[in-house]
């Protein structure tokens, strides 16, 4: 019996777009057929999406890059608004998310938010891996990369918790935004984000007061 799948891939990069759906294709197993539609952006995605839910031929399968441009509306700055749209819109879609991204808050916050059944680090994407990839998650979800297992991992075997808001904070100071700008990003008050930093020296054991100093140790620990 022919088992037909359904896939929508969605990324800016046609000549990525253009590997992945070969390697699908090569490596599909003799009962499947594939129909692929393409998306390149947030918009042409969301019109496929809202077109398959209309005809009542919802998507198997979402292949979703995390670094799209915004929609033209802004309600969607990236792919990983897309994803979280596809999850209320497609809820019986599996949801494959590939991005270059591997800070750890990065990777917990798409587990969080989203929970894909596949999850995938392109540094550590081959054609093989692609293929697996798809098959366990059309038949054993989840499948995560080996970049994604491993922070993970990491956040299990310590016994340091960290709130989100916390995570932000780190993941905002590698960035490079500064102590006195991060109220805004988190829409608390600058005392708050002194004692939220206070807590994360506390956390990390960081005794001379410097930014580096707690991004370093909290790096070790796969928090960013």
């Amino acid at each position: 019996m022919i088992e037909k799948i359904k896939i929508l891939m969605i990324d800016d990069h046609p000549i990525i777009i253009e590997g992945y759906q070969n390697t699908l294709l090569f490596t599909k197993k003799e009962n499947q057929e594939l129909e692929i539609d393409i998306a390149n952006n947030c918009d042409e995605a969301i019109a496929y999406m809202d077109k398959s839910i209309q005809n009542e031929l919802p998507y198997n399968v979402l292949f979703v890059d995390i670094s799209l441009p915004p929609s033209e509306d802004g309600s969607m700055s990236s792919g990983e608004d897309l994803a979280e749209y596809a999850r209320r819109i497609l809820p019986n879609t599996k949801i494959i998310i590939l991005t270059m991204f591997n800070e750890s808050f990065r990777i917990h916050n798409i587990i969080k938010t989203i929970d894909p059944e596949g999850f995938l680090i392109k540094s550590d994407l081959t054609s093989s891996e692609l293929a697996s990839a798809f098959q366990a998650v059309l038949n054993n979800p989840p499948f995560y990369s080996g970049t994604v297992n491993s922070h993970i991992r990491k956040a299990i075997t310590t016994d340091i918790v960290v709130d989100v808001k916390n995570r932000k904070i780190l993941h905002l100071l590698s960035q490079g935004v500064k102590t006195k700008n991060l109220a805004s990003h988190l829409d608390i008050s600058l005392s708050a984000v002194e004692k939220r930093k206070k807590h994360l020296r506390d956390i990390f054991e960081v005794n001379d007061g410097q930014d580096e100093t707690l991004l370093l140790e909290a790096r070790k620990k796969g928090f960013v």
